[in-house]
């Protein structure tokens, strides 16, 4: 993994694009996370006045507009970069083992909302799906986690609210859409079969992290 630490966003962009797949924080496989690789001066400070400073959770949205990389929660449930290049055959193999949504389902409808609107921040998709009362937070997340591990979501952007002197605040709103929407058709759907496209991100995984077992890699594309 990344030997020198990372001091800014195009450094990270450019190490994304090396690695092909990168956790935003940690998940335990040492040296493999947005977080590990980047210096300390980019990592969460709290300020003495109670507010916060944390460049590398800024970077994200940059880093989307920048790079073209799809951004979700794509490894056991947590969030994670997967560059363009990767892209197609991580989407092609995680939809052959997630099946689109049965017809009827609160996952389709989910779905089939996004493509209606174009994107919607998370909120705003929730409601417009009906999860507005009481403790449906919780269960709305499930389906949009699922979602993404499946392929069919990712974030597009983070939209921030601003204060009445029209600055930034607070951690941010995922704006969700669909890759087909963000990337184009082709870009989901590769010439060639899901287990070749698993073959091809086992051989990266293997490059990327060298001193992993076999399970792991399993575990983490599975």
């Amino acid at each position: 993994m990344k030997k020198e630490p990372i001091h800014s966003c195009p450094e990270l962009i450019d190490y994304i694009r090396e690695t092909g797949f990168l956790p935003l924080l940690s998940m335990g496989i040492s040296g493999w996370s947005a977080e590990e690789v980047t210096d300390e001066e980019c990592q969460y400070t709290q300020l003495p006045d109670g507010g916060w400073e944390w460049p590398l959770w800024e970077w994200k949205g940059s880093i989307l507009q920048e790079s073209g990389c799809a951004y979700g929660k794509f490894f056991k449930s947590k969030a994670a970069f997967i560059s363009r290049e990767w892209w197609p055959d991580f989407c092609n193999y995680r939809r052959s083992i997630f099946p689109y949504p049965e017809e009827g389902s609160i996952e389709e409808t989910i779905l089939d909302v996004l493509k209606m609107e174009g994107h919607l921040i998370t909120r705003k998709l929730r409601a417009a799906c009906g999860f507005t009362g009481p403790k449906m937070r919780s269960r709305f997340d499930a389906y949009i986690t699922r979602l993404q591990m499946g392929g069919y979501i990712v974030t597009e952007d983070f939209i921030y609210p601003r204060d009445r002197h029209g600055h930034e605040y607070g951690w941010g709103w995922s704006l969700l859409t669909t890759p087909e929407a963000l990337f184009g058709r082709e870009a989901c759907h590769p010439d060639r079969t899901p287990q070749a496209s698993y073959e091809r991100m086992l051989d990266q995984f293997r490059k990327i992290l060298p001193d992993e077992s076999e399970k792991v890699y399993q575990s983490l594309l599975g």
